[in-house]
């Protein structure tokens, strides 16, 4: 019993270690990139291509799937409230649901499988390849280069990203609900309209999809900065990015939840 007990500190401990180191470094990785974020903004050029590269090209995935969903929540919300006789409260429904939560967290998660994915094999490429070690020989700093405006590009692109989904879900959910069963569209919009809070629902929305967009963005860059300059690093770190930045969004999203909506 106490091997097994000796061995399982040890593993606890190597664990730890590692993982407490790997978010200290990533937390100065953050702060580094911040401080050398100025050009980012100065040749704005940069994180527009960015925004691009993160935004742009994910608009496929995220309206298809937006009208998906909120097909889905139409059928599922109006099923659900014809039982009680409150089927013209499905805009209610639908909205609500896509606004705060649906919207800004199906949306990040999808955004991290997309685009965070390509911005870890994309600097991993670059680093396999000696790009990196290539600009600071000529002098340019690749955190303010290379770094910094792919962060940002993909800060500013996330609640982009998530307004639109929500906007598509609304959409999908409307041709279900008023088009395909009947619901009165007066009341699927009117209410809506009702119930929907700017500062207690958009907003807190808003705030959700920009702190998501923080995390999978950091995760992205550091582990495409962080990867073995090999082929088998540049796709583990790739995994890697997917696998942590979904954690990361569920679990900031419970927090934020609880302080925006449970009075935390």
């Amino acid at each position: 019993m106490g091997r097994i007990a000796e061995l399982l500190r040890a593993l606890g401990t190597r664990v730890i270690n590692h993982w407490v180191w790997r978010l200290g470094f990533a937390t100065r990785f953050l702060l580094l990139t911040l401080k050398h974020s100025g050009p980012s903004f100065r040749r704005f050029y940069l994180t527009v291509r960015e925004i691009y590269f993160a935004g742009v090209l994910s608009l496929i995935i995220i309206l298809v799937s937006g009208l998906f969903v909120g097909m889905v929540l139409g059928l599922q919300g109006y099923d659900t409230l014809a039982r009680y006789g409150s089927s013209e409260a499905l805009g209610v429904l639908v909205s609500l649901s896509l606004v705060r939560e649906l919207g800004p967290v199906v949306a990040a998660l999808l955004f991290a499988s997309r685009a965070g994915s390509a911005i870890t094999a994309e600097i991993g490429l670059m680093k396999a390849t000696e790009q990196l070690d290539a600009m600071e020989m000529m002098a340019v700093d690749p955190i303010a280069r290379v770094i910094a405006p792919r962060f940002w590009g993909g800060v500013l692109s996330m609640p982009l990203l998530a307004a639109l989904f929500s906007a598509m879900g609304v959409f999908g959910g409307y041709l279900v609900g008023v088009r395909l069963i009947g619901v009165d569209e007066g009341s699927f919009w009117s209410q809506m309209q009702a119930a929907v809070d700017f500062r207690e629902d958009i907003v807190n929305g808003v705030i959700k999809s920009f702190v998501f967009g923080v995390a999978i963005t950091w995760i992205a860059v550091f582990e495409g900065y962080d990867a073995p300059p090999t082929a088998e690093g540049v796709s583990r770190a790739t995994t890697r990015t997917v696998v942590i930045s979904s954690l990361a969004v569920l679990a900031l999203d419970f927090v934020l939840t609880a302080m925006m909506f449970r009075g935390l």
